[in-house]
C-alpha cells in the first residue's frame, strides 16, 4: 500500500472515530418578562432566547412549543381524548377522567391561547408557520454548526380553565393559576434531529439552560415554582430572610424575579390565599479532596387547606427532610438549592425544582421525578418508562424506608405489569408515549413495567450491583438526556455481564417470562429436578430447595446470553452454580445430593423479583408423611 495513502486513510479513520465519539447538546438561556392580568386571565410577555447550536448540523428552521393551544375545541388533544372515550377498557372507558370531553365544551374565555406576534433572529423578523401546538420558524439565514443566535419574541396568551396539568380555577383545589407549559419553548434538537412533538397529552423533552424570569402580577398573589427568588426583600410572603424588613414597591402589582440555572423548563403557580411554609434542611458543605461540594437546601410548601387538611400538607416537609439522606445515598445528590411542593395542577406533575400537587399523597413520587425527569431528563416521549418507571421504583423503596416496611416493596408494580401482560393490550416500551392505543396500556407500561425493569435488573446482576448501577447512571448521565442504550452499556460495565438481551426482550418486545417445575426423580445418588420454560423471554434462574430438616440450597442457572454470573447475594445460603442455560433450549435439569424423599419445597425465584406471569407453577410443595407423596396446594 502506498505510504501516503495509508497515512491519509489512518487520518480519516481517526477523524471519523473522534467525530463519532463526540457528544454535544444544544444550550439555551431564557430572559422573560410577563405581565399577568388576573381579571381577564390573559398575559403578555417578551422573551429573549440565546440559542447555542452545538451540533455539527446547519439548521434551516427551528420549532417552538405552544402548549396552551391544545386547550381549544377541535385540537389534537381534544379529538384524541374523545376518541379514547369510545374504547372500552375493563368496566369503564379509556379516556383520562380529568380531560374527557371537556375541551370541546370550553367557551371563548375558557380556552387556552399562545400567540407569538413577532419573532426576530439577530434582529431580523422571521417567517412563522403555526401548527396548533408547534410553531415552525423558517429562517432567512441558517444557523451554522457550533454557533450562537439570539431570538426575540413578543407573545401573549390566555390561561385555560384547568383541564390537564396547567390552567386556572381548579374547582377541587380552588387554586387560581397553575402555570406550566405557559411560554413559547424551543423544541429539543439532538442526534435524531428536531423533536417538534405536538401536545396531545403526554410527556416532555427540553433543552438545558438558564431561565431569568420576571412575573408582574396583582400584589396580593403569592407565587412559587422553579428557580430562586432574586428579590425576596421586595416580596416577602415568607421568602424573606429571618428578621429581614420587607419593602414592597407601591402600585397594584409586584414583580417576582426568579432565576433558575441548568434546567430544561420553568413552572410557576399563583394564588392570593396560599399558605407558605419552608424548611431549611441543610447548609452548604464545601468540597473536600474526596467529596464534591454539597449545596444548601431549603424545601418550600405552598398550599390551601381546601381539599386536604393543613396537617396533611405540612407533614410533607418533615417527611421529605427525613427521606433526603436515604434518597441521596441510593439515587444521587440533589444539586439545587431549593425545591417547592405546590398545591395546584390536576394530580401530580413534575417540573425542575418544583411540583404541582392536587393533594399531598403524591409528594414523594413527584419529588423523585427531580432525579429522573429533572436531572437525567431522558426524552419522555420515547422513554417515558425510564422516567415514570424508575421514579415509581425509587418511590417504592423510599416509602418502605419511611414506613420501616421490610416486605417486598415492588409488589404493586409487578401486579400492574402482570395484569397488563395478560390483558392483550400490551405494546412494547419502545412505543412513543402519545402513540399507545390505550391510556391504560401506556400507564401500566410506563409506571409498572418500567419499575419492574429496574427491580428485575437486580435479579439479573445482583441487588448490590444494581444499586451501584443506579448511582453510576446518575453520576455519569445527569444533565445529558441518556437513552436506554446508555443505561445498558453502563450496567454492563459495572456488572461485567452482557445485558443487551435484557433490553431486547423487556423493552423492544412484549414477550413474557413463565417458568415451571416439570418433574423430580432420583437417579442413583442424585435427585434431579427438571425446569421448563413456557414463556418466550429467557432469564437466569434462582431455584431454592428446602428439605425436611429445614436446610436449604440455592441453585443458580445463568443465562447463556449474559456471559457471566451474578455474585452471591446471600452468603448464609449454600449456592450451586450451573453451566449457562441456552436460550434455545426449553428445559434444564438441576441436581442435589439430597434424597428425593427429603425435598419438601422447590421454589423458582423465592425473592419474587422474576416477573413470571404465572407464579402458580413456580412452587412445588411435597408432603412425604404418607406412603405416596402428596403435592400440597
Amino acid at each position: 500500500m502506498n505510504r501516503l495513502f495509508f497515512s491519509l486513510l489512518c487520518f480519516v479513520m481517526l477523524t471519523t472515530a473522534s467525530a463519532q465519539s463526540d457528544s454535544w447538546q444544544q444550550r439555551v438561556s431564557y430572559a422573560m418578562e410577563v405581565d399577568m392580568n388576573v381579571q381577564t386571565n390573559r398575559f403578555v410577555g417578551k422573551q429573549r432566547l440565546d440559542y447555542w447550536n452545538n451540533s455539527p448540523d446547519t439548521l434551516h428552521r427551528v420549532f417552538f412549543h405552544l402548549y396552551f393551544n391544545a386547550f381549544r375545541p377541535g385540537s389534537m388533544m381534544d379529538v384524541r381524548s374523545r376518541r379514547q372515550g369510545t374504547i372500552q377498557v375493563g368496566r369503564g372507558v379509556d379516556w383520562d377522567q380529568r380531560v374527557k370531553d371537556r375541551i370541546v365544551n370550553l367557551k371563548p374565555d375558557e380556552v387556552g391561547e399562545q400567540t407569538v406576534h413577532e419573532l426576530k433572529m439577530n434582529g431580523r423578523v422571521q417567517k412563522l408557520i403555526n401548527h396548533e401546538t408547534i410553531l415552525e420558524v423558517v429562517l432567512d439565514k441558517p444557523i451554522a454548526p457550533r454557533s450562537k443566535v439570539v431570538f426575540d419574541l413578543n407573545f401573549e396568551g390566555q390561561v385555560p380553565l384547568q383541564v390537564r396539568r396547567s390552567g386556572r380555577d381548579n374547582p377541587t383545589s380552588k387554586v387560581r393559576y397553575s402555570m406550566s407549559q405557559w411560554y413559547p419553548k424551543i423544541c429539543e434538537y439532538d442526534e435524531d434531529g428536531w423533536h417538534p412533538t405536538p401536545y396531545v397529552g403526554r410527556e416532555f423533552y427540553g433543552v438545558w439552560g438558564n431561565y431569568d424570569v420576571k412575573i408582574k402580577i396583582d400584589r396580593n398573589y403569592i407565587l412559587g415554582g422553579t428557580g430562586y427568588l432574586q428579590n425576596p426583600e421586595q416580596i416577602g410572603y415568607g421568602y424573606e430572610k429571618k428578621g429581614q424588613v420587607v419593602n414592597r414597591p407601591t402600585g397594584e402589582k409586584l414583580t417576582w424575579h426568579f432565576y433558575a440555572p441548568q434546567v430544561h423548563d420553568f413552572m410557576w403557580a399563583a394564588d392570593p390565599e396560599y399558605i407558605h411554609r419552608s424548611l431549611r434542611v441543610r447548609d452548604s458543605i464545601p468540597a473536600t479532596k474526596t467529596s464534591p461540594a454539597v449545596p444548601e437546601l431549603t424545601l418550600h410548601l405552598l398550599y390551601k387547606p381546601t381539599n386536604e387538611k393543613a396537617e396533611n400538607w405540612e407533614k410533607i416537609l418533615t417527611d421529605a427532610a427525613r427521606a433526603l439522606p436515604f434518597i441521596e445515598k441510593h439515587f444521587g445528590g440533589y444539586p439545587y438549592k431549593q425545591y417547592s411542593f405546590i398545591h395546584g395542577g390536576d394530580g401530580g406533575m413534575e417540573y425542575p425544582m418544583s411540583t404541582l400537587l392536587i393533594g399531598p399523597g403524591a409528594w414523594l413520587h413527584e419529588w423523585m421525578h427531580s432525579w429522573y425527569q429533572g436531572i437525567l431528563a431522558t426524552n419522555e416521549s420515547l422513554y417515558a418508562w425510564m422516567d415514570e418507571g424508575f421514579t415509581t421504583y425509587a418511590e417504592d423503596r423510599i416509602s418502605a424506608f419511611l414506613q420501616s416496611d421490610t416486605g417486598f416493596a415492588h409488589l404493586g408494580s409487578y401486579r400492574g405489569y402482570v395484569n397488563l401482560a395478560k390483558s392483550g393490550r400490551e405494546e412494547p416500551l419502545t412505543t412513543h408515549a402519545d402513540h399507545f392505543n390505550t391510556n391504560a396500556a401506556y400507564s401500566a407500561a410506563a409506571y409498572s413495567k418500567g419499575a419492574v425493569f429496574m427491580e428485575q435488573l437486580g435479579y439479573v446482576t445482583g441487588a448490590a450491583t444494581r444499586d451501584q448501577i443506579l448511582l453510576d447512571y446518575y453520576d455519569k448521565w445527569k444533565f445529558k438526556h441518556p437513552t436506554v442504550n446508555d443505561l445498558i452499556r453502563l450496567a454492563e460495565k459495572r456488572s461485567g455481564l452482557k445485558l443487551d438481551w435484557y433490553k431486547e426482550y423487556w423493552v423492544n418486545s412484549t414477550k413474557t417470562i413463565d417458568y415451571a417445575i416439570d418433574s423430580l426423580w432420583e437417579d442413583g445418588k442424585e435427585t434431579l429436578i427438571r425446569i421448563k420454560r413456557i414463556g418466550l423471554m429467557p432469564m437466569p434462574l434462582d431455584v431454592q430447595l428446602t428439605f425436611a430438616d429445614g436446610s436449604r440450597e440455592l441453585h443458580y442457572i445463568p443465562l447463556d446470553l449474559q456471559y457471566g454470573e451474578k455474585p452471591v447475594e446471600d452468603s448464609s445460603l449454600p449456592r450451586k452454580v450451573y453451566s449457562p442455560w441456552k436460550w434455545t433450549h426449553a428445559t434444564y435439569t438441576l441436581s442435589t445430593t439430597k434424597k428425593l424423599a427429603t425435598v419438601t419445597l422447590v421454589d423458582i425465584d423465592p425473592s419474587q423479583r422474576l416477573a413470571d406471569i404465572d407464579r402458580k407453577n413456580n412452587q412445588l410443595k411435597l408432603d412425604w408423611s404418607t406412603p405416596t407423596p402428596v403435592i400440597v396446594q
